[in-house]
């Protein structure tokens, strides 16, 4: 699969791979979430579907992937390598230790 494709296939299931992501990772509305984090999730989900990326693919798409979350209004940058989530289906209604 080249690039572009894995690309378009985060992009177009966006909620499936914020799912997914928050299944493996500690993730709520207007928390913190860094690069490596998106990273990882990227890897992961790649893997789970049995998509082979290399490292190399992960860092571009990583990339391209924080950029669309951006303009979608999801991902707020803090800084070079922290955003906050602006997502409101990943608020915690339950007070306490939400895992």
């Amino acid at each position: 699969m080249k690039l572009d494709e894995k690309e378009n296939l985060i992009e177009k299931d966006y909620v499936i791979f914020l799912n997914y992501f928050k299944s493996k990772f500690p993730v709520f509305h207007k928390s913190n979430i860094f690069f490596l984090d998106i990273q990882y999730g990227i890897k992961h989900f790649f893997e789970q579907k049995d998509i082979k990326t290399t490292y190399t693919e992960i860092d571009k798409l990583s990339s391209s992937v924080i950029s669309f979350f951006e303009q979608k209004g999801i991902f707020e940058k803090l800084d070079s390598k922290v955003w906050k989530i602006n997502y409101p289906d990943f608020v915690c209604t339950t007070p306490g230790d939400p895992l």
